[in-house]
């Protein structure tokens, strides 16, 4: 059986935990992946001739399982690595790493328990590869993510080494048509790469193949980027690093750029140090040339320069941008104009605030296209800014937000307050500006106030007209509502409130609705559900889902007052926490008991300031800049301990403490519970029976989950 991405997860976590302590939490991902890759082909090509990977002698898992416990460990790895990477041209990407550095791993005994039990983690018999199929499975990828996930914020690291998000890059893929690559002999490039998950999802979007290149200037990054390629059997991608893609591009041809069929990229947002080591004023390639150079403390117009020169003049591209592109002035002003007066953007995608690691402003996704560039009449746009959910401290596109931007973006579908064709003659009363909601207004309909109606009663007609929508379905529905109240242009409820939505519910017309919407469901339940307990090996994952996910659209689409993209979401394959409600409800219990407390001790620290606070309180002494530290609440006490005439604010000062003490506590409490709870979750998964998975995902997680879908969106209705 293929391995389950939570035990690879609980064994990154488990490296982590062994390697904390004598580095940077961003460094972790540099040893915990390289090992991850070395058991990942030594498990599907050691021993076999004319593979993707050749393990030679000396260069394997097995060989790293025999150096545990030496004193030499640090230097065998280190030789392992080496041979592996001579055997298969792998230089400088698994061997970059020094497992034998005595600032980061310790010294003598230190490092060979650190390193001894780090290989015993890997070497997990539960953790085998054989049977993973690389196609479609983004492994390295995910576990990348995953690293990032935990120690973004940690590590302090910034802007460019960061991951795109699945979701956005899956969008990104969808928008340039890498669909239609006819081959290998057609090319992507991302000129700031990063791990390669970007240039990955463009190569699972072209069913015939196409070559890749990439540059990243990070050289443990670039190292990523090349081992994700060979575990998807992307070997002949082409990645080059150490360079700022800005001042030495490393693809170039006779002294010109190197052009592509596609690029995608990811750039660090407003990149301050772009103009390091070149002069753009005088940019041999070009890049600038009736353009305009950009300000020389934001780079984004750089990058995107960049990419319009590296691309053939048939050639498509998408880049993630901060928002602010869009309507800066001066400078960008001036290349925006130039850009759009070449007919360069096709199309501008808003995506959500908070999305990306290291950073939290709006950012959008710009599709370029040289292709129709002298013909374009206008841009087309979509403000998808309003479409994701909260996971953590970031906010996430859902599945039916993605598949939303991409029918909209392939159907150049208009959607008020979503999307809309925007003329050169509009965008150029606006002065080229392209700010979305100059275009596209996403608030609220405003909700007019009647005066009259607040004075006298009633309800305006005007507001029963305006749910039109609902009586052309329901259409006797109003009549049960509402009545004449014997003013012209004003009803009023003709039943009590709270009987309200009981009567909407029963009414014949509702009811009928109600069951056209639920029979359709049911008709696609019925067939997925036999088709999803019918799956076996031969079927690959991502066309399951893109049958089923196309079945229910397709079901849907004509349903009246309903949303299909609503009833639409794919989540994860069995969720954490379905199996914590199922199986660990109690250690929840706990945690959310913890997480209560944890939020009352703040309030009793702001009540206890607010009441104390003021000029002549008895915490003013401690009060700097509206804020209270331990150390200044630890050292008035000190100074006033003995003193019998400030009693009253020792007491005071003596409580605030012990908040503090309490605040603490409770936060390595909940750190605690969290890391106990997590642990318990994925041990669990490993033990599920194959019958067990199936009631869990098919009947448990999707259709119990889009039933209750269902069900909602027809009783939302009646709100």
């Amino acid at each position: 059986m293929a391995i389950k991405k939570s035990q690879l997860y609980s064994s990154i976590w488990q490296g982590c935990d062994e390697l904390r302590g004598g580095m940077d939490a961003s460094q972790y991902k540099d040893y915990v992946l390289v090992l991850l890759f070395v058991r990942y082909v030594s498990d599907k090509y050691a021993g076999k001739a004319n593979q993707l990977v050749d393990v030679p002698t000396g260069g394997g898992f097995a060989d790293l399982i025999k150096l545990k416990g030496k004193t030499d460990i640090g230097e065998g790895i280190n030789k392992v690595l080496s041979t592996l990477a001579e055997a298969n041209g792998l230089h400088g990407v698994i061997d970059a790493v020094d497992f034998n550095d005595e600032d980061k791993l310790g010294k003598g005994k230190d490092m060979q328990d650190r390193l001894s039990n780090l290989i015993a983690i890997f070497e997990n018999p539960d953790l085998d590869f054989s049977k993973n199929r690389a196609e479609g499975d983004d492994l390295l990828g995910d576990a990348y993510e995953y690293l990032m996930k935990h120690f973004a914020v940690e590590s302090g690291k910034s802007k460019g080494q960061f991951y795109t998000p699945a979701e956005v890059s899956r969008i990104m893929a969808k928008v340039i048509d890498a669909n239609k690559a006819a081959g290998m002999m057609q090319t992507v490039y991302d000129p700031t790469c990063g791990s390669g998950s970007l240039l990955l999802k463009v190569a699972d979007e072209a069913p015939k193949g196409i070559s890749i290149y990439g540059q990243e200037l990070d050289n443990a990054t670039a190292g990523l980027a090349v081992l994700n390629m060979w575990l998807h059997d992307k070997s002949t991608a082409v990645i080059k690093k150490g360079q700022s893609t800005l001042s030495t591009p490393l693809f170039t041809d006779n002294g010109a750029l190197k052009t592509f069929d596609y690029v995608v990229a990811n750039p660090p947002f407003s990149y301050k140090s772009w103009r390091n080591g070149f002069d753009p004023e005088h940019d041999q390639f070009g890049r600038f040339d009736g353009f305009g150079i950009p300000p020389q403390k934001s780079g984004d117009y750089a990058f995107l320069l960049h990419i319009l020169k590296s691309l053939k003049s048939t050639g498509t591209g998408a880049v993630i941008l901060p928002h602010g592109v869009l309507f800066r002035g001066n400078a960008e002003g001036e290349i925006r104009k130039n850009i759009i007066e070449r007919g360069y953007i096709k199309g501008i995608i808003g995506l959500p605030a908070n999305l990306f690691y290291g950073t939290g402003i709006p950012a959008c996704i710009i599709v370029l296209d040289k292709a129709g560039a002298s013909d374009r009449k206008g841009i087309f746009m979509i403000d998808a800014s309003k479409g994701f959910v909260k996971d953590g401290n970031k906010n996430r596109l859902r599945e039916q937000d993605n598949r939303k931007v991409i029918d909209t973006w392939s159907g150049k579908l208009e959607i008020p307050k979503y999307s809309r064709f925007v003329s050169n003659d509009e965008i150029k009363k606006n002065e080229y500006n392209l700010n979305l909601p100059r275009y596209i207004d996403t608030q609220e309909t405003e909700d007019i106030q009647d005066i009259e109606a607040h004075l006298k009663g009633g309800i305006p007609d005007a507001d029963i007209t305006a749910l039109s929508a609902y009586w052309d379905i329901c259409s006797t529905l109003k009549h049960s509502l509402f009545k004449a109240n014997g003013r012209k242009g004003y009803s009023e409820v003709m039943i009590p409130h709270d009987e309200i939505k009981k009567t909407i519910l029963t009414h014949p017309e509702f009811d009928v609705f109600r069951k056209q919407v639920l029979a359709t469901f049911n008709k696609w339940q019925t067939a997925s559900t036999t088709f999803l307990k019918g799956i076996g090996s031969t079927n690959h994952p991502k066309a399951i889902i893109q049958k089923i996910a196309d079945d229910l659209l397709s079901v849907c689409a004509n349903l009246h007052l309903v949303d299909k993209y609503d009833i639409y979401q794919q989540g994860r394959l069995i969720p954490i926490s379905l199996v914590i409600k199922t199986y660990f409800a109690k250690e929840q219990k706990t945690l959310d008991d913890l997480n209560a407390t944890f939020e009352q001790v703040g309030v009793d620290m702001d009540s206890l300031k607010d009441e104390h606070g003021g000029e002549d309180g008895l915490l003013s002494e401690v009060i700097d800049n509206d804020k209270i530290s331990k150390a200044s609440v630890q050292k008035r006490i000190k100074e006033i301990k003995n003193s019998k005439d400030d009693a009253d604010e020792l007491a005071a000062l003596e409580k605030y403490l012990a908040l503090f003490d309490k605040e603490t506590d409770t936060k390595k409490a909940i750190k605690d519970a969290e890391k106990d709870l997590e642990k318990k979750v994925l041990a669990k998964y490993p033990t599920f029976t194959l019958d067990e998975i199936k009631t869990l995902i098919v009947d448990r997680k999707w259709m119990d989950e889009m039933s209750a879908r269902a069900s909602g969106e027809v009783d939302r209705l009646s709100h």
